[in-house]
């Protein structure tokens, strides 16, 4: 092998090293932006799904009387007059 071509090869393992490891933002760099991006996309896509379904909801509470009624009883304990509300409340562990 002359000069030349060891000076050529070596020169672009060189090349090739810079390329994966060298600079500021290496390919490893870019390869973890890359998965950073993917995961906050999937993120953002929860968050829409869940905005929809709070819309939803609210949408609901404020045109649906079912639904207010519905809140109501689960969240206020609101009864209708003749109901009888039954509380259930866990026993307390005995004091010593």
């Amino acid at each position: 092998m002359n000069l030349g071509r060891v000076a050529a090869l070596c020169a672009a393992l060189v090349l090739g090293w810079v390329a994966v490891f060298g600079g500021e933002y290496s390919t490893f760099d870019w390869l973890n932006l890359r998965r950073q991006v993917a995961e906050q996309r999937q993120a953002v896509q929860q968050l829409r799904v869940t905005l929809d379904s709070l819309g939803r909801l609210a949408h609901d509470l404020e045109t649906n009387p079912a639904a207010q009624e519905r809140a109501a009883r689960e969240q206020f304990g609101m009864i209708r007059n003749g109901e009888i509300l039954y509380r259930f409340v866990p026993a307390s562990p005995p004091h010593p």
